[in-house]
């Protein structure tokens, strides 16, 4: 039995995981299973020496071998031998069990009174002190002997005292046979003198295992081990920039971010991973070493922490007026102590929170002095000018004019090699300085607004914009262009509506600017950005656009009007649409300009999912995504995370879905225009699993926003998902409200392609009702309306509504024909949910007359409605199922285990308390479970008793309950 605790790894460990030390734990499993056999593991402070030691010792087929641990602690005067005799005292059992014999062990039972007992009486003592402690050293090498086969591990053993480690030079040369040892040491604490005696250790030469940082992917691997979460690449990046892969760092940073947001949202925030404050742990073991080097060494290390991460040895000398050899003197200091760091010859910070944690510890004018002397000695170094580090050097010395001039020079360098996000940054900063002449603050807002839109300065641009157009009289070309700009910014903060007028506002001003005016209008032509605005507008603006274009003579100018033709005939199901598109993807001026296609391809793939036409939606969405990432194009991540929900929403893989849209919808998202189509999705699979309350509160609130901000596609879409759930609460009333003020935008906006679906829903409320027969009339318009289209989602609705039209007539064959060819066309498209909801359809109508295959069909719907979790919709058919006696297959639902149509004793529980009223917080506090926890049992319960929401629970005491579960 062990005689020391399994794992010994430092407490509070987030990661459960051990990340890059696979060959580290190979040597080490080596060393354990040859002895006798010495092991040094060797690093830097945080690298993980104690929890490889504690990997190890849990390691399977090792965590039964007997070991000892001793931990060497940081004291101003250590105590003799105290690593070593705390481990001993941990075998106070196994020497009770088996007394050791060996009289020499007595001269322990003095330093030992706890386990005196099982010891060997205590010797007499000797008068030469060198004579005693040579019979305890002698005295402890027996008593590891009577405790082998054994691992002795000795922390920290840099922080030992001298007895200790002459006892272990000792040990290494009279080393028990059965006994292999174990030390961690940290490299910064100097070398040890056991090291030559470890080397010629008669056993053989220990082995040493130098841990080294993690790397980029180690840290991304780590850090997604705590999160639980994917990490973008600039997260990722930035967390290894800031933590130099120190798995201590690493956690401590991620621990502070946990302590501010959740796990979920923390991946895309790097903005706040950037502005860190230092964990104060952290910032205590690094104050600690910078406080042990002298004077001079800290005045110069502060410098260069004001310099940068790579301080230059030349710069650095000539702002602290030192010689070379004191530079090196110093930086070699800070190296010795784990600040500094060797990479590619030069001395680094360790890493970027040791750098601010030195940068902090110099006063504030100390700082504002060293930026200033830092800034004049860049401005001497031969060579292009370094615009971007002296507008940084400059801002913090307090010099605002230097800083301006240089500020601006660095976007331009920026926006010249397609960084957008860098140059709409040193453009905020410049634009923050309060006293600047309106010519300068015209110019440099005329340059944010080109740059803002794909720089991700939306929120930090828009209020600049805005005062400067309301302050400043501008000429009209340069007006337009800010209001153009602003526009822009405006619909990717998710205002549709206020972004559609301003850039409206710009046509005039942009009468002289073809190139200019031809971009704008290919915006406006776009149809799904705004209510109000009939298709023949967005028409009409398209030709303009075009006419602009041709003015122009830009090559970008028409392919960007051609992308906006394409949108505006692919939206209303335009065969014609596809020849553009296709035409677009092999033209070379598209695939020049990787963030254009990677735009195009994106809003084409979304375009592609509004008319059902999911494999030609997966084609664009992989071609996007592809382009975005040759681009590094930042902006559009989220956009192709929500396009990637979309897609497989639409083919019906569900899994993890909701919890996948909900960062999109955060205020870590970068494309807030994204953020209710994201919110309707998720409300569109809370209709189909549950609960629903929270689906009809979910989409109410998209519908709330959509109309304040004028969005129509997410407002036209949330109605009608909206009416389809409240059908299934019996709520008819309330679903023909839904679906008649959705028709009213449809006819607003003049695409019935969009309304089909909308019609549907307003067909089968008016069925509920009786009233089928007064929807002929708009069935027929809607078939007219589409006619023609390719569009699969619509011709499906418009064939589904005019099978209720032809059953509500009792013309059950025709409405059978017309159901059973919706169901085709959906399940050739793909679209595996809708396909399902036809098939239920056709299944209910055919067993309601008795025909044969009514059962299969509705079995074949159970079945697609198992594979994508929609509890409710499970839940509804298996009650048809019932009413017409169709056998209910269990289990069905993926293979797993079921508690066929009676209740598990937790379900039961939950089922009660819901029954009783309880909300699900409510519940999940009552019985100590989660929210989510508590809601998957609601689910369940609603869908084994047949029950479509938690309103028809209300008043029920009595549920049938799993005999398996009941007590014995």
């Amino acid at each position: 039995m062990p005689l020391g605790p399994a794992r010994i790894a430092p407490s509070g460990s987030l990661s459960d995981v051990l990340v890059g030390r696979q060959a580290e734990l190979a040597i080490l499993r080596t060393v354990i299973t040859a002895p006798p056999s010495l092991a040094l593991i060797e690093g830097e402070a945080g690298i993980g020496k104690s929890r490889l030691v504690s990997e190890l010792l849990a390691t399977p087929g090792l965590a039964g071998i007997r070991r000892l641990v001793g931990q060497c602690e940081q004291l101003q005067e250590p105590l003799p031998l105290s690593p070593l005799l705390d481990a001993f005292r941990l075998a106070g059992a196994e020497l009770a069990r088996s007394r050791p014999v060996n009289p020499v062990i007595g001269a322990l039972a003095p330093l030992l009174p706890e386990i005196a007992e099982h010891l060997p009486p205590p010797l007499p003592p000797l008068p030469d002190q060198r004579a005693e402690r040579h019979r305890v050293f002698r005295a402890a090498v027996a008593l590891l002997d009577h405790l082998s086969p054994l691992v002795l591990i000795l922390e920290d053993v840099h922080w030992a005292d001298s007895g200790t480690h002459d006892f272990l030079a000792f040990l290494a040369a009279h080393q028990p046979r059965h006994l292999s040892v174990i030390l961690t040491v940290r490299t910064e604490a100097g070398l040890l003198p056991i090291r030559e005696a470890f080397a010629r250790a008669p056993s053989g030469p220990a082995r040493s295992v130098s841990l080294t940082p993690l790397s980029r992917p180690e840290v991304a691997e780590l850090a997604r081990s705590i999160l639980m979460a994917e990490l973008p690449p600039t997260f990722a990046a930035l967390l290894y920039e800031k933590t130099g892969g120190i798995p201590f760092v690493v956690e401590e940073v991620l621990r502070t971010l946990l302590e501010r947001l959740p796990a979920s949202e923390i991946p895309g925030r790097s903005d706040v991973l950037a502005e860190l404050a230092v964990p104060t742990v952290l910032r205590d073991v690094v104050l600690r070493r910078l406080s042990s080097l002298d004077d001079a060494a800290q005045e110069i290390l502060g410098a260069a922490a004001v310099i940068g991460m790579t301080p230059d040895d030349r710069v650095l000398a000539e702002v602290t007026e030192r010689g070379p050899a004191q530079i090196a003197r110093a930086l070699g200091q800070a190296q010795a102590v784990g600040l500094l760091h060797e990479e590619d010859g030069r001395c680094r910070f360790r890493h970027a929170l040791a750098r601010q944690i030195v940068y902090e510890s110099v006063a504030v004018s100390g700082r504002r002095w060293l930026h200033l002397r830092t800034a004049r000695a860049l401005e001497s170094v031969a060579g292009p000018r370094p615009v971007a580090r002296l507008a940084h050097h400059f801002r913090l010395a307090g010099r605002t004019t230097e800083f301006v001039g240089n500020a601006e020079a660095a976007a331009d360098t920026a926006l010249s090699h397609g960084n957008d996000a860098t140059a709409a940054r040193f453009l905020l900063q410049a634009l923050e300085i309060g006293e600047l002449p309106r010519e300068l603050r015209v110019r440099l807002a005329v340059k944010l607004g080109r740059v803002a839109v794909d720089g991700l300065a939306h929120t930090q641009a828009v209020p600049i914009l805005e005062r400067l157009l309301a302050t400043e009289p501008l000429p009209a070309p340069l007006r337009g262009e800010l209001r153009f700009a602003l526009g822009r910014l405006l619909r990717q903060q998710g205002e549709a509506r206020a972004g559609y007028l301003q850039i409206e506002g710009a046509i005039d001003d942009l009468a002289e600017r073809p190139a200019l005016l031809g971009r704008a209008l290919a915006v406006l032509a776009v149809p799904e950005t705004v209510v109000n605005r009939h298709v023949s507008e967005h028409t009409a603006r398209c030709e303009q656009a075009e006419e602009a274009s041709r003015r122009s003579g830009d090559r970008d100018v028409d392919i960007a009007v051609r992308i906006a033709r394409a949108s505006l005939l692919l939206e209303q199901g335009d065969p014609g649409s596809w020849r553009l598109i296709d035409d677009l993807l092999r033209d070379d001026g598209l695939r020049s300009a990787p963030k254009e296609h990677a735009r195009a391809c994106l809003n084409w793939a979304q375009g592609a999912l509004h008319i059902g036409r999911l494999e030609r939606a997966q084609g664009l969405l992989a071609e996007g995504r592809q382009a975005a990432d040759q681009a590094e194009y930042l902006r559009v991540a989220d956009v192709v995370e929500l396009v990637t929900a979309a897609v497989d929403r639409a083919a019906g893989r569900w899994e993890g879905l909701e919890h996948r849209l909900r960062p999109l919808e955060g205020a870590s998202a970068t494309f807030a225009a994204g953020s209710l189509d994201s919110r309707l999705m998720r409300g569109a699979l809370l209709a189909a699993r549950g609960p629903a309350e929270e689906a009809v509160t979910g989409l109410g609130e998209v519908i709330a926003i959509a109309e304040r901000v004028g969005a129509v596609w997410p407002l036209i879409s949330a109605r009608m998902t909206l009416s389809r759930l409240l059908l299934t609460l019996d709520d008819a009333v309330g679903a023909v409200e839904q679906a008649t003020a959705g028709l009213d935008q449809v006819r607003a906006k003049g695409n019935w392609v969009w309304g089909a679906e909308t019609v549907l829903c307003l067909v089968d409320a008016l069925d509920t009702l009786g009233k089928a027969g007064e929807a002929a009339a708009l069935v027929d318009e809607l078939s007219a309306a589409i006619d023609g289209a390719d569009a699969p989602i619509a011709q499906a609705a418009a064939l589904s509504a005019r099978a209720v039209i032809a059953r509500f007539r009792a013309d059950q064959l025709t409405a059978e024909r017309l159901i059973d060819a919706a169901r085709t066309t959906l399940r050739e498209a793909g679209l595996r949910y809708e396909e399902a909801l036809a098939g239920e359809r056709l299944g209910r109508w055919r067993c309601e007359r008795g025909a044969a295959d009514g059962g299969d069909l509705l079995e074949s719907a159970l079945r697609r409605y198992g594979a994508m979790g929609a509890d409710r919709d499970i839940a509804r058919i298996c009650r048809i199922m019932r009413q017409n006696g169709v056998p209910i297959p269990y289990p069905w639902r993926g293979g797993r285990p079921s508690h066929g149509q009676t209740l598990s004793s937790r379900e039961r529980e939950v089922a009660l308390l819901a029954a009783a009223g309880k909300t699900n917080q409510e519940i999940a506090t009552e019985l100590f479970l989660s929210r989510r926890t508590v809601e998957s049992h609601v689910s369940s319960s609603l869908r084994k008793l047949g029950l479509l929401s938690r309103k028809e629970l209300r008043g029920l005491t009595a549920f049938p309950a799993d005999p398996s579960d009941s007590p014995v």
